[in-house]
């Protein structure tokens, strides 16, 4: 998408082949949208260059310690596993390649000198700046955030290369890295950047947004299912996370794309270019059924010789223990009378930004409103509230909103309700109720996770009688700054921390 020091490219191409770095930090799984560099490191070494992926486990513990101290070692391994078995299912050769792992040498006596030596020179405020976009942003952020991006930098140097590849989300550090490695009197070198993926809910595609995206060891009918409720709307080709991957991936792997269709419907139609494909689309010749049926297939294949690979015991148990699950609790040893009680956590509800489309009041109950809300899915949710005497109508249409969107669906005096607006309650009489907000700038669909618990995968529905959401609720509370949370940890979405208008030390419901 866009190139940093063009001139110097083409200088150094004219002396000899590209040395060129792409890194990757060990934090969450990766997901199908890193078949976008990886397609972009296949097209390097078809054109001579050559490449050495970096495994930055490092890094990923200084990103507000995404990846703990005790997993680092079994998460590299499990990148490292993970990426290598991308790289053939798209058919790269990995003998062209150099595999780094980012403690093989920043721990080492000269890179350390190296950080203090940079820390001197690089102003807070250019620090926190070229983190912005990749360093996770918490309300207090750990000094370890301000040190990534001179580590990102110095990697260039230490890794000998000409150039650094990343997502434009990387830009910032970039340009950080070619103001300040000058000052220690190191080269300044060309950058690379590839497009960022639109996640499924319209969003970046996000190893901590769970429904945003798709996982390389996700099952086939994982794939469906979010691919079933991922946003594509007819004829909207804009924040379209389904055309996108079509248009980054699969066009650049395959340089064709077949939507199959029965007969009925045309039958199959086989496109040579994406432009022609997001033509029909946008008038409506494609329907989003057809186009998510066919990226199903098409996914799949590329998924395949990955999931058969992961299929093996060792690799099976390497998965678990680098990403041991938040949400199931150890289950008791046989024999024993009382098991472990089930692990409450936050993740496990599935809470998302919503905007009411529409409010009418229920047909049969003067205290009920009954909502159109759109969470991102193909068709808006039904939701039943009893905010009649709170909210005046005119407030709710057209606001964002944040919706519980897995309990069971509630039949509330003949409507099915799908789902719970969470609001703000006052504590004492008489009662004020004021529905949370997402921080402004929010789309529909994006995922409410709570502070330390982005990880985890909501339950498909909680179930009545296991109370989950109840327990809780229990803890649910509004700051003296009227923000959400959950035992003080904060209610978040990628671009900030949810509230309330006035209600502090209220109770949420």
């Amino acid at each position: 998408q866009e190139v940093l020091g063009e001139d110097k490219l083409m200088a150094i191409l004219k002396e000899r082949e590209l040395k060129i770095y792409w890194g990757t930090a060990t934090t969450g799984k990766p997901h199908v949208a890193y078949f976008v560099p990886m397609s972009k490191i296949a097209d390097f070494l078809k054109a001579g260059c050559e490449v050495t992926i970096l495994f930055a486990d490092l890094h990923a513990y200084l990103d507000n310690m995404k990846a703990p101290w005790e997993l680092l070692e079994l998460r590299t391994r499990y990148y490292e596993n993970v990426i290598k078995a991308m790289l053939e299912s798209i058919g790269v050769p990995l003998e062209k390649l150099k595999f780094v792992r980012g403690t093989d040498y920043q721990l080492s006596k000269e890179y350390t000198l190296d950080v203090y030596r940079l820390s001197s020179v690089v102003t807070q405020h250019d620090a926190k700046k070229a983190g912005a976009e990749v360093v996770k942003q918490v309300e207090h952020p750990l000094l370890s955030g301000l040190l990534y991006p001179g580590l990102q930098a110095l990697d260039e140097e230490y890794l000998k290369v000409d150039a650094q590849f990343g997502g434009v989300d990387q830009r910032k550090i970039f340009t950080f890295a070619e103001k300040y490695l000058p000052s220690l009197g190191y080269a300044k070198r060309v950058h690379l950047m590839n497009p960022m993926v639109p996640g499924l809910t319209g969003s970046k595609m996000s190893s901590s947004e769970e429904d945003s995206k798709i996982d390389l060891l996700d099952r086939k009918e994982d794939v469906k299912k979010k691919l079933k409720k991922a946003f594509c709307e007819p004829g909207n080709v804009e924040n379209n996370g389904v055309l996108s991957f079509i248009k980054h991936v699969l066009f650049p792997l395959k340089s064709e794309f077949v939507v199959l269709r029965e007969e009925k419907w045309g039958g199959n139609k086989t496109y040579t270019a994406y432009e022609a494909l997001e033509k029909d689309f946008a008038e409506q010749v494609v329907h989003p059924g057809d186009l998510k049926n066919s990226v199903e297939v098409a996914l799949n294949k590329l998924l395949d010789p990955i999931r058969e690979k992961f299929n093996s015991p060792e690799l099976k148990k390497l998965t678990n223990a680098a990403y041991p699950n938040p949400s199931k609790a150890k289950p008791a040893e046989k024999g024993t009378k009382n098991s472990e009680p089930e692990n409450v956590v936050p993740s496990r509800l599935d809470i998302r930004v919503g905007k009411v489309i529409s409010v009418e009041k229920h047909p049969d109950a003067d205290s009920l409103y009954v909502e159109k809300i759109d969470v991102g899915e193909p068709e808006p949710r039904t939701v039943v509230s009893g905010l009649v005497q709170f909210v005046p109508k005119e407030q709710l249409q057209d606001r964002l909103v944040v919706l519980l969107c897995n309990l069971k669906p509630q039949k509330m005096r003949g409507v099915e309700s799908q789902g719970m607006v969470l609001c703000a309650s006052s504590v004492g009489e008489p009662r004020q109720v004021e529905p949370l907000d997402p921080p402004a700038g929010c789309c529909a669909g994006e995922r409410v996770y709570v502070e330390g618990y982005e990880g985890g995968e909501p339950d498909d529905e909680l179930k009545p009688k296991k109370k989950v959401f109840e327990k809780l609720q229990a803890d649910f509370r509004v700051s003296e700054d009227c923000v959400a949370q959950w035992k003080q940890r904060n209610f978040l979405t990628k671009l900030g921390r949810v509230s309330c208008k006035s209600l502090k030390g209220g109770s949420i419901s």
